[in-house]
């Protein structure tokens, strides 16, 4: 039997069950379950860096943004509080959009 020891999404038992097959897992305490949080956000990070494609890219996206949601929650915060700081420093600091290129600063 293969050993994953990773989190994953919370319907995943109930798909292994129908397929048959039998596993074995655990419900994470408050800190384990942050510190799998953010391992799994580099790996779905990893997984959009290597899509082939804009689909593929959008699958990775949504992913990143699941693990955002239960991120903000863990914190006592929700993805609407996130959005209303990001757009805070987007109003400051600007966004992404104009796709600038910082080669040096001189002192």
């Amino acid at each position: 039997m293969p050993i994953h020891n990773k989190l994953v999404r919370d319907r995943i038992p109930e798909i292994i069950e129908s397929a048959g097959k039998k596993f074995s897992t655990r419900i994470l305490n408050e800190e384990e379950y942050i510190t799998e949080l953010k391992k799994k956000s580099f790996e779905e990070l990893q997984e959009y860096m290597e899509a082939a494609n804009h689909s593929d890219a959008i699958e990775e996206l949504a992913d990143l943004l699941e693990i955002m949601h239960a991120l903000a929650e863990c914190h006592g915060s929700s993805i609407e509080e996130v959005e209303r700081v990001r757009q805070e420093k987007a109003v400051k600091r600007g966004g992404f959009k104009e796709k600038i290129f910082l080669i040096q600063v001189e002192d």
